[in-house]
């Protein structure tokens, strides 16, 4: 393990810097448009621009991958990503910050494809598990530490601007360093959407439901937890209590989903994140209640997109499983672009309440139509899978998620991109 493991560090110790960079720079986003006096609508924006952009790269990054090659490719976007946080802090208007949230999310979900693709060719079979496993626990606490950095400085000044620039840059040297050969270009097959919402509702309800919550979270968390009151002191800990809670309840809600029927463990995530989201509704609500509230419910809610794959997983054979969990990925992408706009505009009507209204009620719909379609009839699988805690990152990395039942399989090759067709956010 551990000969596998060193020389895969340089790419985990790359993916850890940016994800401090850029988790960072996504927080302070909110932060500081709410400071400024952004509307609520531009605030909604800003979130569903970002995720607009993640579909976007999913799209175009890969043929600027393949003419110039995963390290000089990595460089360039995180250099991109660098000068979006900078140019941030330079230009204080809501229409160009917009514009940089879309070019913000085009070039992480690009350099995500890259890692990914990368991790994807150096693990051996036998160890998918534990790399996944450890590549997931960096991302987890790569971004709980990012909110953290919030508390070194105002969010009206350039400082913060300048350190998640600084990070990501910082994420160049591993890996732009590293002795890894590049991957082999290939491409994953394609697999009907529309097949996957007739033949499968509960897992693309799920994946879809999910997306549009946690694109809410990650966009105006940030400034439901500024206008609570509380200090700016306040974000960090409710953003990181919200991920950490994420991090800690997917392994056991997992073990419940392979026990049970999949669709009623995902219908009781579901209201359990329903109910955990319920107290955030109350004015003047007391810090400690409402960061336990916001754990809980990242921890049930953060587990309903891996519950909603391992679904899917259940019921396809091993050929379309990279294909068919991308397509998945798809749905909650577009999920992830339509929440903040959505919460942004309730924001305008009913004030910072509107998110964990939203939350209540998209969770309070989801567990519904799980627990109906589980009543009405029983879940024919295919052959049953494992749950695998997971977060979104890009379609890349569902090559290397391990299935015991369908271990991953190396793709097809061709003269195409290192990434396959996208998939979710």
């Amino acid at each position: 393990m551990l000969a596998h493991t060193l020389p895969i560090a340089t790419l985990m110790s790359g993916v850890a810097l940016l994800l401090i960079g850029n988790g960072l720079l996504g927080t302070l986003v909110a932060v500081r448009g709410n400071d400024a006096g952004f509307t609520d609508a531009f605030l909604g924006l800003l979130g569903s621009g970002y995720f607009a952009g993640y579909l976007v790269g999913s799209l175009l990054a890969r043929p600027f991958i393949q003419r110039v090659g995963h390290i000089r490719a990595f460089a360039f976007f995180a250099v991109g990503i660098a000068g979006v946080a900078l140019l941030h802090g330079l230009f204080l208007s809501p229409f160009v910050w917009v514009a940089l949230r879309v070019l913000a999310g085009a070039a992480i979900v690009a350099l995500y494809m890259l890692i990914e693709s990368w991790l994807n060719d150096q693990t051996p079979q036998a160890l998918r598990g534990r790399i996944f496993a450890i590549y997931m626990v960096v991302n987890q606490l790569s971004l709980a530490a990012a909110q953290q950095l919030l508390r070194f400085d105002s969010a009206d000044g350039l400082a913060l601007f300048m350190a998640s620039a600084l990070f990501v840059c910082l994420a160049v040297m591993p890996v732009t360093s590293t002795r890894l050969t590049q991957p082999t270009p290939h491409r994953a097959a394609s697999y009907p959407l529309m097949r996957i919402v007739r033949d499968i509702p509960v897992a693309a309800a799920g994946a879809f439901f999910t997306g549009t919550a946690l694109g809410a979270f990650w966009s105006m968390g940030p400034v439901y937890a500024a206008r609570a009151g509380a200090g700016e002191q306040w974000v960090p800990l409710f953003m990181s209590a919200g991920i950490l809670g994420g991090a800690l309840l997917q392994w056991p809600l997992g073990v419940l989903s392979d026990r049970i029927d999949r669709r009623k463990a995902l219908a009781i995530a579901a209201a359990l994140a329903t109910v955990s989201a319920l107290p955030l509704l109350v004015p003047g609500l007391g810090q400690g209640v409402a960061v336990v509230a916001i754990a809980l419910f990242g921890g049930f809610g953060f587990a309903i997109y891996p519950m909603a794959v391992a679904h899917l997983v259940d019921h396809l054979p091993a050929d379309n499983i990279v294909a068919g969990s991308s397509a998945v990925l798809l749905l909650h992408g577009i999920g992830a672009a339509i929440g903040p706009m959505a919460v942004g505009l309730a924001m305008g009507w009913i004030g910072s309440s509107a998110l964990p209204l939203y939350l209540v009620l998209v969770h309070a719909l989801l567990a519904l139509v799980a627990w109906t379609a589980a009543r009405r009839q029983p879940d024919e699988i295919l052959e049953h899978a494992h749950f695998v805690p997971m977060m979104r990152t890009s379609a890349t990395v569902l090559e290397i998620m391990p299935t015991p039942e369908h271990p991953a399989k190396p793709a097809a090759q061709d003269a195409a991109a290192p990434t396959p067709r996208p998939g979710e956010a």
